[in-house]
């Protein structure tokens, strides 16, 4: 940074451990005013207790921080945010009963003689949203908008605060591409008016569109900090894994076989909205082996169509459904997995796994019952199971019988592939399986996709990230305002003519 600038935050020396696990050993990290600060890392790297720490979350801790040249120690999250410190955490914490102008200022209410004064801060909420862009009603509650809403009001909270230093991680994950680009400006707006952004973010074209520095993390220790533009990416993912990781074909050998599973005209209905179809008359089919990836922007039904399949809705949503040539029936999730059909959601904290569980209860939760005798568990079998599996999938866990919430993200993916394994699948619908991870767990996956069709099982894949989709489909098929607006095999077929057919432009008659 010029010389002439000081750091708002500067933290020295900073060391934590968990019992006698070191998760960070002597790091140093500063953030300048007016700057984008990516901090970097794959999962487990010790990015997120290097932010706890920032944030109060954490307070005991080894080192110093200093801010504007005084030495800090939050001891809180509100403390912190007295100081000047917001974190917008990637799990949304909107409490969704609760109205957007109740969101905004909980915690900090303008009263008058005790009363809170209602109409005053319902007009402070509007202002303040209006100024990032967005026109909503404040009254309404936050549960009355879209994720990506949600959100927005999120990252409007931490900056009615007035925080000299926002945090933001993975702000982009729940947002569509024209809420993305608005969060960039808001982000512009900020560096405008001298406040400094720590940006943690998985995905590559975030990080070269935002950052001016760049901090690397790996393995509880500082690989680095460097200018943006002195670090080109694959020196960047060098850092951040310690070896060179390229996006390559994995499915070149690839011999899918007879068709697996077929449906017919899936139609899921908008349940806040009269009358609009997420899914409008989809019908799809995969062969055996074989991987059908699922193109599609923000809003195109592409999830919808595949909770529809697996039964989430509660409700026979297609008019017929064939598995490995025999008309089947599906209405709920247990008669998915009765069926040998298992989904991988896009959202694992929400509904992938549950927290406080261990990894044994989580990896068993679809099967426990075909391990039981007389409704009796048996947990040395039990485990074994799980273990078996794990050494399968290359878990890494303190134990198994940890809880779930311990594990980096990477792993507790890798126990959500396993447990859908245990269920001995014949279709796995995928919906953003590399979501949230690091680059060198993302490579697992890949291959581990790669191994189930190997197996014979047919596999339905979204991702949001072009190379991935391409790399591991035989196929692709785009969606687009719930339809099916084209069809490609994936060695012939751009990037642009993907997006192109997902925003519309090839859609069929």
């Amino acid at each position: 940074m010029p010389e002439e600038k000081k750091p708002i935050v500067e933290m020295k020396d900073i060391g934590k451990s968990f019992g006698k696990v070191r998760v960070l050993g002597n790091v140093n990290f500063d953030i300048y005013p007016g700057e984008v600060h990516v901090l970097a890392g794959e999962n487990g790297a010790g990015k997120s207790t290097l932010i706890k720490i920032l944030s109060g979350v954490h307070a005991d801790y080894e080192g110093v921080i200093c801010m504007e040249g005084k030495e800090i120690h939050p001891k809180s999250p509100s403390e912190a945010n007295n100081l000047g410190i917001s974190v917008i955490h990637q799990e949304l914490s909107v409490i969704q009963p609760l109205s957007v102008t109740e969101n905004l200022f909980i915690g900090r209410n303008k009263t008058k003689c005790g009363f809170v004064l209602k109409k005053e801060q319902e007009k402070a909420a509007k202002k303040a949203l209006l100024d990032i862009g967005i026109d909503i009603d404040v009254t309404k509650a936050a549960e009355y908008y879209a994720v990506s809403i949600q959100q927005l009001i999120e990252i409007c909270k931490a900056i009615s605060l007035n925080a000299k230093v926002i945090v933001m991680d993975e702000p982009s994950s729940a947002l569509n591409h024209n809420d993305v680009q608005q969060l960039f400006k808001i982000i512009e707006k900020l560096k405008a008016n001298g406040c400094g952004i720590v940006y943690i973010t998985h995905k590559m074209e975030e990080i070269e569109r935002l950052a001016d520095r760049i901090t690397v993390l790996r393995d509880g220790k500082l690989v680095g900090t460097a200018m943006a533009k002195e670090l080109p990416t694959h020196e960047l993912i060098k850092w951040m894994v310690g070896r060179e990781v390229t996006m390559k074909k994995y499915r070149e050998d690839a011999r899918p076989g007879g068709e697996c599973f077929r449906v017919e005209d899936v139609t899921v209905y908008d349940r806040a909205v009269e009358g609009k179809k997420l899914v409008d008359n989809v019908s799809l089919s995969v062969r055996e082996g074989e991987v059908l990836g699922i193109e599609g922007l923000q809003g195109s039904g592409a999830s919808e169509l595949l909770q529809a399949i697996f039964g989430i809705y509660n409700k026979k949503l297609y008019k017929r459904m064939v598995l490995e040539g025999k008309e089947v029936s599906i209405s709920n999730p247990k008669e998915a997995i009765e069926n040998k059909v298992c989904l991988l959601t896009s959202d694992r904290k929400v509904n992938g796994y549950i927290p406080y569980m261990s990894i044994v209860d989580n990896a068993l939760m679809p099967t426990l019952r075909n391990f039981a005798k007389n409704g009796w568990r048996n947990e040395k079998k039990e485990k074994e199971i799980v273990m078996k599996v794990g050494k399968e999938l290359n878990f890494k866990v303190p134990s198994y019988g940890s809880p779930m919430i311990d594990l980096s993200g990477g792993n507790q993916q890798k126990v959500i592939f396993g447990k859908w394994l245990i269920a001995n699948p014949k279709i796995m619908l995928l919906d953003e399986p590399t979501k949230g991870i690091d680059i060198g767990a993302k490579e697992e996956i890949y291959y581990l996709i790669n191994s189930l069709t190997k197996q014979g099982i047919a596999v339905v894949l979204i991702t949001s990230e072009m190379p991935e989709l391409m790399s591991l489909s035989d196929r692709i098929v785009v969606m687009h305002r719930g339809k099916i607006t084209a069809e490609y095999q994936s060695n012939k077929v751009t990037a642009e003519e993907l997006l192109e057919a997902a925003m519309g432009k090839e859609e069929k008659p």
